[in-house]
């Protein structure tokens, strides 16, 4: 969370504790959220993880079929280089170096794209989390909602904790 966050949400604190009297002080709802559990609890937040752990697991078969076929290459070049002249072996182990670079690449982008995929599901649930928290707590009259956030809740007592409910009214809503 960006300092201007972190700043808004004590600014606010501040205010509402120095408006709001001793007798209102105890009326007022706060709670918050663990926004990062609700999405690892949630059914879509788990439905989400069986998918990119599919997504990974394919991605590793491929890799090792992808790798015995460089260690087959490289085994091959290094059975041949010996006969070759040194014109035909450059060419081979160039081809391999192209081969490899290509692997490389073809990691790096698969990765990358399994990455955006994880973080893009995330947000989505993140996003109905939040629209869910809003209308909790305008339904039920809290002042404040915070997201649970070590650097900012140091602590919070578990009576404020909203994280299972939100976590139910969301996969309600998700059925």
């Amino acid at each position: 969370m960006s300092e201007k966050k972190i700043g808004m949400i004590i600014g606010i604190i501040l205010i509402l504790g120095g408006w709001v009297g001793s007798t209102l002080a105890a009326e007022l709802k706060i709670g918050f959220v663990d926004i990062q559990r609700a999405v690892n609890e949630c059914h879509a937040g788990k439905e989400a993880k069986k998918t990119i752990t599919k997504e990974v697991e394919k991605f590793q078969r491929l890799i090792v079929e992808k790798q015995r076929e460089l260690q087959t290459m490289k085994e091959s070049l290094e059975k041949q280089a010996p006969m070759l002249n040194p014109e035909a072996r450059a060419t081979k182990e160039k081809e391999y170096q192209a081969k490899l670079r290509e692997f490389q690449r073809w990691g790096e982008d698969n990765q990358n794209e399994i990455n955006q995929k994880r973080i893009e599901m995330e947000r989505n649930i993140s996003l109905g989390l939040q629209k869910v928290i809003k209308k909790l707590g305008e339904d039920e009259g809290y002042a404040l909602v915070l997201e649970k956030n070590e650097n900012i809740v140091l602590f919070a007592s578990k009576s404020i904790d909203l994280t299972d409910r939100v976590i139910k009214l969301f996969d309600t809503q998700k059925k």
